[in-house]
């Protein structure tokens, strides 16, 4: 191409036949995003990406097993010439300029007769970039713009979110770990009901006009009664605010998330749910202790510590939690993990079972413990271990990432 400057277009391919000569991970990546756009998309390669071929065996796309010849761009809009062969790209351009189809040269952008952007989407949106073939200049534009657009710092001019509630779990504390969705609807709020455990950065860069409400529910000390908590999310969605309830975790992971959705639905109040990366799982990651592994487990349970064993409000069967030889994970067990313990060696857990306990995983003040179902007890009164924790049980929490 020459050096003039390129037009960016955004085509609809909706139901258009597009052709993509290659199978690789160039092509792969170009074919999730035209199935996106409702392409009929026909991939032409003798071999294909894993990815790619499970596209075709779920029949998102067609693929023509075998090497490119000339006629394969016969009723196609658009093409990608995406091979690792210099002179079958250079075919299907001469095929392609022939046959007035634009096309997309991988291998050197400058001699097909289009390229693809930059793209990235948000609220609606897609966000185009080129930069003349610097793809990684292009990508760079691409990917702050969009992060711009998901944290607010750019507006998309758009409509006023209308009243209502967005329940949004902001995952286990790091705030880089909320998702797009989340974030997206926290710049757009007029009233955010916060709780302790949620990403307490993003709390802070919010603008000065939204209201912040603190929920927190502070271990065995204060908290803001769940009863209120669902009466002001009414109250302000009914004035004709948005209000996002920013939890910690995902909501419905012992987060009484689904609580707040029944008390909006009954009052009439439209209301979202935004699922987090749940603690869990998490805290447990980011210590280095994987909640499964091939070989070593076949099953986590997730269980709730806020009541013991043996309490009339217990929900959990602490004689088959003991016969278990997979992952158990507690959550809110630090006060009572002696009596938790030893529920589990009383009902056949080993005295030596591994254990690892994460407190306020993936913050700047993690901390890890490791010990064994026998000794936890002591030991997490020993290293000052105090609530929010994670307590891994079983074979893995004794897994070293060095084999």
């Amino acid at each position: 191409m020459t050096e003039h400057d390129q037009y960016l277009v955004g085509l609809d391919l909706g139901g258009r036949r597009v052709v993509v000569v290659g199978g690789g991970q160039v092509a792969q990546r170009r074919v999730s995003r035209l199935i996106a756009a409702g392409a009929l998309v026909e991939v032409v390669s003798p071999e294909v990406t894993p990815a790619v071929e499970g596209m075709a065996t779920a029949r998102e796309i067609t693929w023509t097993p075998r090497e490119y010849v000339d006629g394969d761009l016969e009723g196609a809009w658009y093409v990608l010439a995406c091979t690792d062969d210099p002179q079958v790209n250079a075919a299907v351009g001469v095929e392609a300029e022939r046959s007035r189809i634009f096309c997309v040269r991988a291998d050197d952008g400058s001699l097909g007769t289009a390229v693809t952007p930059a793209t990235g989407r948000y609220d609606g949106l897609t966000v185009g970039v080129l930069a003349r073939g610097a793809h990684r200049r292009s990508a760079a534009v691409r990917t702050a713009l969009v992060e711009a657009l998901q944290a607010g710092v750019v507006s998309d001019s758009a409509e006023p979110v209308l009243p209502g509630v967005a329940l949004v779990g902001g995952g286990p504390g790091d705030p880089e770990l909320i998702t797009v969705r989340g974030r997206r609807l926290l710049a757009r709020a007029d009233v955010v009901v916060a709780d302790r455990l949620g990403p307490r950065d993003l709390i802070e860069e919010l603008g000065p006009d939204v209201e912040v409400i603190d929920a927190s529910k502070i271990p065995y000390g204060r908290a803001m009664a769940q009863q209120r908590i669902n009466e002001l999310l009414v109250e302000h969605a009914r004035a004709g605010r948005f209000v996002v309830r920013l939890k910690g975790g995902d909501p419905f992971v012992y987060g009484r998330g689904f609580e707040e959705v029944q008390a909006c639905t009954t009052a009439g109040v439209p209301v979202t749910v935004v699922p987090g990366i749940t603690s869990a799982f998490a805290a447990p990651a980011v210590a280095g202790v994987p909640v499964s592994h091939r070989g070593v487990a076949h099953e986590i349970v997730v269980v709730s510590g806020h009541v013991a064993p043996g309490d009339p409000r217990s929900l959990v069967d602490w004689t088959a939690l003991g016969r278990m030889t997979g992952t158990i994970v507690l959550m809110m067990a630090v006060e009572r993990i002696g009596l938790f313990a030893d529920a589990l060696i009383t009902n056949g857990r080993a005295a030596d079972t591994p254990v690892a306990v994460i407190q306020d995983g993936t913050t700047r003040i993690q901390r890890t413990l490791r010990s064994r179902l026998d000794a936890v007890a002591a030991d997490i009164e020993a290293h000052e271990i105090s609530p929010p924790a994670i307590v891994v049980v079983g074979p893995v929490a004794g897994l070293s990432d060095r084999g």
